[in-house]
């Protein structure tokens, strides 16, 4: 039955590919690798991956030159993991070591934001943002410039050893060499000054962790990006495995939408003559010749299949030459897909029956559902975004209104106290005032409480008061040495608080510390 006409698709050009990771061809665990060679891609999806790469791949090498003026007392690198001073920079922002929770904050939005993600859209991060996905984007990109797209890389690969060859593949090799060098370059100068540490390298003054830290990373990216590629995606993450969990039937994930494209024919004029069923899919195979994990999406969902959605790129290539709707593949979610195969096959009780999702004119009947954004806006997607959003904004909240001044007392341990000759009492403290500014300020010690008491800071001299200033350097702890006097009088108040205060910045610190006496040691 001819349900509409269609432009002869025998003039499509038909790739000779198999799937290396086709569910049929599925192969051991330890078997040798098979090459892929994905032939270059065009489309928007494709278009979308050379924006993120050049923006994740610009953010990496680029960020740490970046420059941010904190004073004389601070470094004014905008990123700076300061280890030797146990600090980190990011622009306005300074963490301490005693401030991980914000990293753990950042660790927990992180898996929040990948189950977000995972839920919406599938493999998103996968496809697009990995660091394994861009780098090995990036080592094909020098692999094409240099050996060509699929035919030719795959022609030299096959060919005898020459001159040509060799050349090749030392060029290619030796630009993949200087791209792994890059990248461990850039990511130890996150951890330096980087204009000082790039001359110190280059002039064999760096230290030898520097060294060790630039071949490791020059090596790791060098076999995962250019020789490993897909294997690393398939043995190596967990992430294929655990993201089963994460989806459900309102997940967009790249699909073939079988209900439209079976059966497959290339010659669909001589088929619809004769009485069979068509499909719109002309089994040209583009799908699996671009695809970087060597799969057909045609064989549906595989674990390897990282939703790059380039297979979408080169079926809706095909679809616009021969005149066709978009979307044989395309993101869709299982919900939609089912809705639809069902009403094909009237509920599974007989094949894919063109005629039941086609109009006479080609177009769609109004009972095949398409995507409805509004799907996304589900609970599962609305409680990762708010639990997300909520981590976010608390940190936010907390680092903006967080104390700059701390202050730690340690009580003298032996002896806990002394009986001076005049029958007073005094307990000894150290005191370490941390100034968590980038500016050296004055700070204010009072005694609160404890009435009648006095203290001495063995560093101001030996005068006795209830209240001192001392100076605090930037960025640094300032250790204090107190003798705090008490004589006798009969109370049995043993605690009280030592309070340092900044009033030009309105920050303050307490800590209540306890006042040792005969009768009362422990």
């Amino acid at each position: 039955m001819n349900l509409y006409t269609v432009p002869d698709p025998s003039d499509i050009e038909r790739v000779s590919v198999e799937p290396v990771n086709a569910r049929r061809n599925r192969q051991p665990l330890y078997a040798p690798r098979k090459k892929i060679f994905p032939k270059r891609a065009e489309g928007r999806f494709r278009r979308f991956k050379w924006i993120v790469m050049l923006i994740t791949l610009g953010i990496y090498y680029l960020a740490p030159w970046i420059r941010w003026d904190r004073g004389p007392y601070a470094p004014d690198q905008a990123i700076l993991i300061d280890l030797s001073s146990r600090r980190f920079f990011f622009f306005f922002i300074e963490i301490w070591p005693q401030e991980f929770y914000y990293v753990a904050g950042l660790l927990v939005m992180a898996g929040f934001g990948l189950f977000l993600v995972t839920s919406a859209v599938g493999r998103a991060w996968c496809g697009y943002a990995c660091p394994q996905t861009v780098w090995v984007d990036l080592f094909l990109v020098v692999e094409r410039a240099i050996e060509g797209d699929r035919n030719a890389r795959m022609k030299l690969d096959a060919a005898p050893f020459s001159f040509d060859k060799l050349k090749k593949r030392v060029i290619k090799h030796s630009i993949w060499l200087l791209i792994g060098v890059a990248t461990g370059g850039a990511w130890i100068f996150y951890f330096a000054d980087a204009p000082r540490l790039a001359i110190s390298l280059f002039t064999g003054a760096a230290p030898a962790v520097a060294y060790a830290t630039l071949a490791t990373l020059t090596a790791t990216t060098y076999v995962l990006g250019g020789l490993m590629r897909e294997q690393v995606c398939t043995y190596m993450c967990p992430w294929p495995r655990i993201q089963g969990a994460m989806l459900d039937e309102n997940s967009l994930v790249v699909t073939y939408n079988d209900w439209r494209g079976e059966q497959r024919s290339r010659h669909a004029k001589k088929a619809q003559a004769q009485g069979l069923l068509v499909g719109d899919c002309v089994d040209c195979n583009a799908c699996v010749a671009v695809c970087p994990m060597g799969i057909d999406i045609r064989d549906g969902q595989q674990m390897e299949c990282i939703t790059c959605a380039l297979c979408i790129d080169a079926c809706d290539g095909v679809m616009d030459k021969l005149g066709k709707p978009r979307g044989l593949i395309a993101y869709a979610t299982l919900s939609e897909y089912s809705s639809n195969m069902s009403l094909a096959t009237d509920a599974g009780t007989t094949p894919i029956q063109p005629s039941r999702v086609r109009n006479e004119d080609g177009s769609f009947v109004s009972a095949v559902r398409h995507f409805d954004w509004r799907i996304i806006f589900r609970p599962r997607i609305v409680f990762y975004a708010a639990v997300w959003a909520s981590i976010g904004i608390a940190m936010v909240v907390h680092l903006a209104f967080r104390e700059r001044l701390e202050l730690n007392v340690v009580h003298d341990r032996n002896p806990q106290y002394v009986l001076e000759s005049d029958g007073s009492i005094r307990n000894g403290y150290t005191l370490r005032v941390l100034n968590m500014v980038p500016k050296p300020r004055d700070v204010s010690i009072a005694l609160v409480g404890l009435e009648g008491a006095t203290m001495r800071i063995s560093e101001l001299g030996k005068e006795d008061g209830r209240s001192f200033t001392v100076h605090a350097e930037p960025d640094a702890a300032t250790t204090l040495k107190v003798f705090v006097t008490r004589k006798p009088d009969g109370a049995e108040i043993n605690e009280f608080l030592f309070v340092i205060e900044d009033t030009d910045r309105a920050d303050r610190a307490t800590y209540r510390a306890a006042f040792n006496a005969p009768g009362d040691v422990k």
